[in-house]
């Protein structure tokens, strides 16, 4: 017969054992995992690897880059459309290393290490091309506008390749330092497994950050328009430090903007991730919780407050309980913010057994963790109208989702080229999309409501920086 103080251990190591787990499961959530890393499969432009398991899709976009005289192909398709832009992809490249640095063994655990690794280098391979010199950085290829008026498959694509880049007459600021940010994230991800690549990495990383901080401006993009670049050159300087353990890095945050207490975190505005990363280092000892760097965390404490409904200015719900930031996409401000809250629960308040004082009441590492339960169930099904928002995954789920290749019937099957115009009459179907593209995210609208179709890009447009930092979310809950 056991002792009674045997039983205590016992039971003490169940608690550990469940801590952070529901008593049952809601969802598979590593079938969601698995799944949110294939849809940066689907989204692969360029040359596709003999390890592609995404097999509808072929090689597109070959030649990329060839007006410029530079290689450009490879990298990521934005979102339902043919166009690659650098600022959305350098932050879902961002989002996956960050996932990957902080939910290491989860992955390791659920077999897809490996596939999250081939995720992040998909991007910064091409990242690499596209920084051709210390201060010239390619952030576009492709022309919204003529690829807008198309509905055809990537392998197909007649619009033109144009390329953009910045450079010292024509800055970026922003994007060049949200690719300093991915790319020094990459490379602490790459540094066990690959060091020579990380290194690399790491120096276009520093030379980027230098471009953006001694030719500032931002990029005019009127797809993904930036409202400024100091959070991207402190999220830069950020991901540096956590790279380097240089304090050049932390210097220039400790001058820097420290945002304010943010309603978003997103493609857009970083400084909510700055401030994580902040709060993450006071923990670790590396700084000091005081000053300026107590200002980041307060506001970064205030941020987590609202959305766990314990704020001054709670973040609104919809009816059936999804968190509303704003109408276009929505579910893109989720994934980033459950990411935040997530990553905050274990790093910071379960790494230093500490709870967060909020205006509305106390906050522990497990409240955020059920926060981060209740959002990911509605996207997978717990909502009002029973469907899951992730595509693929469960039994009901969008099927019209606004996705030009998952439209089209795939060149695998019917090769002939479909042109420019050909395709609409597979966009003005009623049939469901004739290739399942797993793991994209579509979004409901404020009040719960959502119609499966193909011409409603505002809520059934699935992109990267949606999926990018649920990959990391799903790792900590599976």
């Amino acid at each position: 017969m056991a002792s009674s103080k045997q039983v205590a251990l016992l039971l003490g190591l169940l608690h550990l054992l469940l801590a952070g787990r529901p008593a049952t499961a809601a969802f598979n959530y590593g079938d969601a995992l698995t799944k949110s890393l294939l849809y940066f499969e689907a989204q692969r432009s360029g040359k596709l690897p003999p390890t592609q398991r995404v097999t509808w899709r072929g090689n597109s976009a070959l030649h990329d880059g060839k007006d410029a005289g530079v290689d450009l192909t490879g990298g990521y398709y934005d979102a339902g459309d043919n166009v690659k832009f650098g600022l959305p992809m350098a932050f879902s490249v961002t989002m996956l290393s960050w996932g990957l640095l902080d939910f290491t063994s989860r992955l390791a655990a659920k077999n897809e290490l490996r596939h999250a690794l081939d995720a992040i280098k998909w991007g910064t391979d091409y990242l690499l091309k596209a920084h051709v010199a210390p201060d010239v950085l390619y952030v576009q290829v492709g022309d919204g506008n003529a690829d807008h008026s198309c509905w055809e498959r990537p392998e197909d694509m007649t619009t033109p390749r144009t390329s953009y880049k910045v450079d010292a007459s024509n800055p970026g600021s922003d994007v060049a330092a949200e690719t300093a940010a991915a790319l020094a994230a990459a490379s602490i991800a790459f540094s066990r497994v690959k060091r020579d690549y990380a290194a690399t990495l790491l120096t276009h990383a520093k030379q980027l950050f230098d471009f953006a901080r001694n030719h500032r401006g931002t990029f005019s993009n009127q797809f993904y328009q930036s409202s400024g670049d100091e959070d991207e050159i402190l999220w830069a300087a950020a991901w540096l430090y956590r790279a380097t353990r240089d304090n050049a890095y932390l210097t220039i945050l400790w001058r820097g903007n420290n945002g304010g207490v943010r309603s978003t975190f997103s493609w857009d505005d970083k400084f909510v991730g700055v401030q994580a990363l902040i709060s993450k280092f006071i923990v670790q000892g590396a700084i000091q919780n005081s000053g300026a760097w107590a200002t980041y965390k307060y506001n970064l404490d205030m941020f987590i407050c609202n959305v766990a409904q314990k704020g001054s200015n709670n973040i609104q719900k919809t009816p059936g309980g999804l968190l509303n930031f704003l109408p276009w996409s929505d579910n893109q401000y989720v994934t980033s913010a459950m990411f935040i809250l997530a990553d905050h629960a274990d790093q910071v308040l379960g790494a230093s057994r500490a709870t967060l004082r909020c205006p509305g009441g106390t906050v522990t590492s497990q409240d955020l963790i059920n926060v981060v339960y209740s959002q990911v169930d509605y996207i997978l099904g717990a909502n009002p109208k029973k469907i899951s928002y992730m595509v693929g995954f469960g039994s009901y789920y969008p099927v019209k989702v606004h996705h030009r290749g998952a439209s089209i019937v795939s060149i695998k099957q019917s090769p002939t080229p479909i042109g420019c115009k050909g395709g609409f009459s597979w966009f003005n179907s009623n049939a469901p999309n004739p290739n399942v593209i797993y793991g994209a995210i579509a979004s409901p609208d404020a009040s719960d409501a959502f119609t499966d179709s193909r011409s409603d890009y505002q809520h059934n447009e699935p992109s990267t920086v949606v999926v990018a930092p649920i990959v990391g979310v799903l790792a900590r809950l599976a």
